[in-house]
């Protein structure tokens, strides 16, 4: 056993700086860091500062802290998530004979049934935003590929080719590729004529050349559902509407599930019952939208 005396916050300082010794995603490693201070503090009130000290009943009670103070099931599932990496981390570590956390469960979370825009919907919501070169390219490349926001934002210039867009791989997503529409081609090459020149690598950039944040696309996006009476629906549900009016077009599920870098095949499986469609399709191509 290593030393057990370190309090909890300085063992969390050493786990993160080992998290960043993995090379962790930065967003990753902030929340992470969020979350355990969080913790301390939660456990602090009860004056527990020590690793050894802490029992499952005071991470349950953390839990159901969170719970209590309106967070969803979803974030503090996230919350507890960390806690449980942290735990094993101790142990792994020798900091720790025994993880507290392994029996501690996940708040129940009940997802919600995916959201998708009809094709009078999202004709509406291009009309609203053909003026935004930028903005309809964006709308219409993830139409038609189905592509996270995310990869969108990451997108760069050199993965976009004349028929053929390529997602690199990250954190646990493999490489993929992503046969490129006329309509989203086209829409690209209107938004390329007017794209500031700069020497960013990305496909969309902002009015200053720097690569275009996922939180300036998801506002950019909104503004424009809600010029068109969409405002229930969100960027992600225009992801849900291109698996969605695939299923609906006869693209057959492996070929959608390839597209939308669906990790299993029950996931696009899922959406047959939302599409309203009995038997999966057996084309082996996308549509256009």
């Amino acid at each position: 056993m290593r030393d057990s005396n370190q309090p909890l916050t300085q063992l969390v300082n050493a786990f993160i700086a080992d998290l960043q010794l993995k090379s962790r995603s930065h967003s990753t490693i902030l929340a992470y860091n969020s979350d355990l201070q969080q913790l301390a503090e939660f456990l602090s009130h009860k004056n527990v500062s020590h690793p050894k000290e802490v029992q499952q009943a005071d991470l349950e009670g953390f839990r159901d802290h969170l719970l209590a103070h309106q967070y969803t099931p979803k974030s503090t599932s996230r919350k507890l998530n960390a806690v449980k990496t942290l735990f094993r981390w101790l142990k792994d570590e020798g900091h720790l004979e025994i993880d507290v956390s392994q029996d501690v469960k996940h708040p129940e979370i009940i997802a919600p049934e995916p959201k998708f825009l009809s094709p009078i919907e999202y004709r509406a919501l291009r009309d609203t935003a053909k003026a935004d070169n930028r903005v309809s390219a964006i709308i219409e490349l993830i139409l038609q590929t189905g592509m996270r926001i995310s990869e969108v934002a990451n997108l760069k210039l050199v993965d976009v080719t004349r028929d053929m867009i390529t997602i690199e791989a990250y954190a646990t997503q493999p490489e993929r590729q992503i046969p490129l529409n006329a309509p989203a081609r086209e829409a690209i090459e209107k938004y390329m004529r007017e794209r500031k020149d700069t020497s960013s690598p990305n496909l969309f950039v902002s009015k200053t050349g720097k690569p275009l944040a996922v939180r300036n696309i998801r506002a950019s996006i909104d503004k424009y559902l809600r010029r068109a009476n969409l405002s229930e629906y969100s960027v992600n549900d225009l992801r849900n509407t291109f698996i969605v009016e695939s299923i609906k077009r006869g693209v057959n599920l492996v070929t959608i599930s390839h597209a939308a870098g669906h990790k299993r095949l029950s996931t696009t499986e899922r959406y047959l019952p939302i599409a309203e469609v009995p038997e999966p399709g057996t084309k082996q191509f996308l549509e256009e939208l």
